[in-house]
């Protein structure tokens, strides 16, 4: 389960069913609210159970526990504590999680275990008919599909593509959703078509589907080969990201340096502020050295314990972006 969970410092996913359903259907089992994936059971939805002993009508189980068991746990119908479902009121049970306590983008089956015995079984009206198995057989199960990007509004990054008035369907790919040919269609306005994702920081690869025809970005001059022999559009998407030296009131001035600015010693001059001394500027994703200049003095991060030695033997302060 940790390759799932890990305490990340950002993100963001899409979430839907992988098969036949549409985003517009609606959905149960689980719902997004704000920065939460809310895992949600009502047995209002069930009409049968089923269990070591068979399958049995829902309305006949007395409710005690009802926990979240999936792939991810090899269908435990003993999940640990922190799968337990909370009851909101007679009908309900929810469990919350973090989006940013997931990690990767992912295929996750999963359904409840109530009592520690029984299978609530969803309807075909409820889920996406999956390959989730259990002791060789085929389980009716709920099908989270999850990735590195989701259309948001209010995203950090919009894609448009101008022209193609005539086109019909025009459908953003890359590799920030597997290359999937249907789920981010772009809308259409009066300069042409466009979409905006909310995107975890990384370098990403696309293309637009106008009408089935796959084509880069006219408006992206970063292309990369692509093993087809063709190109694909190249995208970099950075954080903000602020470094803070605290105290030093005494100094000058403070410079930041790292190997994201070629170490250069007069490129980053921090702000004074009442704490200390600040930068802000956007990083790629990834691993990166660092240290401070104050008054001529170089010096790694006092606040932070993860320090790393470069190829010359220096020990650096390192900051993680994701």
């Amino acid at each position: 389960m940790t390759k799932f969970f890990l305490n990340t410092i950002y993100f963001l996913f899409f979430f839907t069913f992988s098969i036949g359903f549409s985003q517009e259907n609606e959905v149960k089992g689980y719902r997004i609210d704000g920065d939460e994936i809310v895992f949600t059971f009502d047995k209002r939805d069930y009409e049968k159970a089923s269990g070591d002993y068979g399958v049995i009508d829902f309305e006949d189980l007395e409710i005690k526990k009802v926990t979240l068991s999936g792939a991810f746990n090899n269908w435990s119908t003993k999940p640990r504590d922190d799968w337990r479902l909370i009851k909101i009121d007679e009908n309900r049970y929810e469990l919350r999680k973090k989006l940013e306590d997931f990690n990767d983008e992912f295929l996750w089956e999963f359904k409840y275990v109530v009592n520690n015995s029984y299978w609530a079984e969803p309807s075909d009206e409820m889920i996406n008919r999956t390959r989730a198995i259990k002791n060789g057989l085929p389980l009716n199960a709920y099908n989270l599909k999850m990735y590195l990007a989701y259309p948001d509004e209010h995203g950090n990054k919009t894609f448009r593509l101008n022209g193609y008035y005539d086109a019909k369907n025009v459908v953003l790919s890359g590799s920030f959703n597997k290359w999937n040919e249907r789920d981010f269609k772009m809308k259409r306005d009066k300069e042409g078509w466009n979409i905006t994702l909310k995107l975890k920081p990384g370098e990403y690869e696309y293309k637009f589907i106008v009408d089935k025809v796959w084509m880069t970005d006219p408006a992206n001059p970063n292309l990369i080969e692509n093993e087809f022999g063709g190109y694909n559009s190249y995208l970099d998407i950075k954080k903000e990201v602020t470094f803070l030296l605290k105290k030093f009131y005494r100094a000058d001035y403070v410079f930041l340096v790292g190997s994201f600015n070629n170490w250069s010693e007069n490129q980053y001059q921090m702000k004074k502020t009442k704490d200390g001394w600040s930068y802000t500027t956007r990083l790629s994703a990834g691993k990166h050295h660092y240290k401070f200049i104050v008054d001529g003095k170089w010096i790694t991060d006092p606040k932070n314990p993860i320090q790393e030695y470069d190829e010359d033997g220096n020990i650096n302060s390192v900051r993680m972006v994701k």
